[in-house]
């Protein structure tokens, strides 16, 4: 199978989805000209136009209501929100209006709309584009919310993103643009709400989400060199968030610690611990850990930067730690 970066399957997931279907449109600051800062849409223009391919003045609240009306009316819009710190700027069109929608309607109306942005810090973009803030969306009725972890899990995401009738917001890594996965080159969807056991253990569950997934990989190499069997899961998606999977894991290895690019405070690390001690709290032989980047604005020091997000050798100590019944 061929490897592609992150960055080429996500074009390849819109490229795809747009010569499938023309209700679909792109919108955004800089989509086509530029191809985006990160460079992920690039090529997109030239085959189909500015009329599909639109770019918009700097005003998220201004673009994001007009994909809203769209989607409201038969198009199918996907969203290029620059950086994911600027969802605070469309949080009224996303969460009270294309979220609710549907349900205000009385199911007469739909919003087919898809936001994709991205995450994550070490980026040395400083406070204000460096945040991982998918517990935000996560928490509202009528939004459905997936984190890929590599470039395969990035296009069947987005594919299924594109058709689905609900608005979803996807969150890519921006430092994972350029890593490269397995991807198939023929059409593939991935479930939402369908976790995947990316590696079988028996000692540890490690839950991790987006780049946490690799943090939690490596993790779990670490640990095996101390005879440690970890357990790693990718959720996929946190809304709607495979919870069988996840606990059932737990059931089986007796610890768990949930891995998150998002602030510990009040975030998915606290949801999916909260969910495996609720349904698995008998089977446990340790309190569920949770893991989380400081709450702390993200520095622009990269001294200090580096010190805010969760690495696969604290991963590994804390694992140790668990399994030796130190905490």
């Amino acid at each position: 199978m061929r490897e592609i970066t992150l960055s080429r399957a996500v074009n390849e997931a819109i490229a795809e989805e747009m010569r499938r279907d023309p209700a679909i449109f792109l919108i955004g600051e800089d989509v086509a000209e530029a191809g985006t800062p990160f460079k992920v849409l690039s090529g997109l223009v030239e085959e189909f136009g500015t009329e599909r391919i639109i770019d918009t003045p700097i005003s998220e609240p201004g673009f994001m209501g007009m994909a809203v009306g769209a989607a409201m009316t038969g198009s199918r819009p996907i969203v290029d929100l620059m950086f994911g710190d600027f969802i605070f700027l469309v949080m009224d069109q996303l969460c009270n209006q294309a979220a609710k929608t549907h349900y205000m309607s009385g199911g007469k109306l739909k919003v087919p709309l898809v936001l994709r942005t991205n995450l994550g810090a070490t980026r040395r973009s400083a406070a204000q584009h460096s945040q991982s803030l998918h517990a935000l969306v996560a928490h509202i009725p009528g939004l459905k919310v997936a984190l890929p972890s590599s470039a395969y899990e990035a296009k069947g995401l987005l594919k299924t993103a594109i058709r689905d009738d609900n608005p979803v917001v996807i969150f890519e890594d921006k430092l994972m643009y350029n890593d490269k996965a397995p991807v198939p080159e023929e059409e593939y969807l991935l479930p939402f709400g369908k976790a995947e056991i990316l590696r079988q253990g028996k000692d540890v569950t490690l839950v991790g989400t987006s780049s946490m997934v690799q943090v939690c990989r490596k993790a779990a190499d670490l640990l095996a060199a101390d005879g440690i069997s970890a357990e790693v899961i990718d959720p996929r998606t946190i809304v709607p968030l495979d919870e069988d999977t996840i606990v059932g894991s737990a059931k089986k290895t007796s610890r768990a610690i949930v891995v998150d690019e998002g602030h510990q405070n009040f975030g998915v690390t606290a949801e999916i611990a909260a969910r495996i001690a609720d349904k698995a709290f008998y089977y446990l032989d340790n309190p569920v850990q949770r893991m989380g980047a400081m709450d702390v604005p993200v520095p622009f020091s990269p001294a200090l930067e580096d010190l805010t997000v969760p690495t696969p050798e604290q991963v590994a100590e804390r694992a140790r730690r668990l399994c030796r019944g130190e905490i």
